[in-house]
């Protein structure tokens, strides 16, 4: 079987055959494709509605999207319609512009309002849920912790080891001490967030873990990350936590403690990813702006 090419790129016939039996089982009249580094994209139709299948090409982060979607329900989120692991069948967001669009052009302080919204009506449906009935699949945020030994231990030298260390230590003391930890996004950014004209901004691409809700601020403020002007700044750290705090009563803290930690793990993953990291990266620097602020 010969590759098919989708946006300059050639899909493995093993992908390929995994798509055209998910758009077969799942009655999906294909329409449009892309590729992204992670999984193809498929804009179609089922019974006349407008769907988007989205096959994943490896087990990681993204390969039980749809079981994790599933578990909000809808509830700030994109709906699900079909999922096994690997793909997942939801509802087309129009016109899908994402929530990126409008930190980048002066509305970050709008864009941060509508990021609590979505965190607030995501962990109304969540509280409801026990951990022990999530799939047993899903991480929590201990195991994602794993990754500051897998650093020290590798002998890498691009973070300096002290930042290591306290990122480690801060995020291991965060674990111990959580309170009501729940199914969270886990990649809550502005690039995971789309507009729908009809149900309005929704969270996409969850990875899915467990933990406090006060981690569900990490990932926002380390972005737009094109704009690392927007977010670095001690002015602006303390706009967008004194939003997220204010309106869903969270601990500011430990949000600040979450999103210093998350940041150093932040580039620690990038380098797992085969990315270089220096004093310039902008999960560092935020980092370095949010330690004084901890007495770290």
């Amino acid at each position: 079987m010969r590759g098919l090419v989708i946006s300059n790129s050639v899909i493995e016939p093993q992908l390929l055959s995994r798509i055209q039996n998910r758009a077969r089982d799942w009655s999906v009249s294909v329409e449009e494709k892309f590729e992204t580094d992670t999984s193809v994209i498929v804009f179609g139709r089922r019974d006349r509605n407008p769907v988007v299948l989205k096959v994943v090409k490896q087990t990681g982060d993204e390969w039980l999207s749809g079981e994790i979607l599933e578990e909000f329900d809808g509830n700030g989120v994109v709906r699900v319609y079909e999922h096994v692991p690997g793909a997942v069948l939801m509802e087309r967001l129009q016109p899908g512009n994402s929530l990126v669009e409008m930190a980048l052009n002066g509305r970050d302080e709008e864009a941060t309002s509508i990021l609590t919204v979505i965190i607030q009506r995501m962990a109304t449906r969540t509280s409801s849920v026990s951990p022990d009935e999530l799939p047993k699949s899903c991480p929590t945020v201990h195991d994602w912790a794993k990754g500051f030994e897998r650093y020290i231990t590798s002998g890498d030298a691009q973070i300096p080891i002290d930042l290591v260390e306290a990122g480690q230590r801060t995020f291991l003391d965060l674990c111990a001490s959580q309170r009501e930890p729940r199914l969270l996004h886990g990649d809550l950014q502005h690039y995971n967030v789309l507009f729908d004209s009809d149900r309005g901004w929704l969270a996409i691409d969850p990875k899915g873990v467990i933990g406090e809700l006060e981690y569900e601020i990490g990932a926002v403020l380390r972005d737009p990350v094109e704009r690392p002007d927007l977010f670095l700044s001690a002015s602006a750290i303390e706009r967008r936590v004194n939003q997220f705090t204010s309106k869903l009563h969270l601990n500011r803290e430990r949000v600040l403690s979450w999103a210093f930690a998350q940041a150093v793990l932040s580039a620690i993953c990038e380098i797992e990813d085969g990315f270089a990291v220096d004093a310039s990266n902008s999960s560092l620097r935020l980092a370095q702006m949010i330690r004084p602020m901890l007495g770290l």
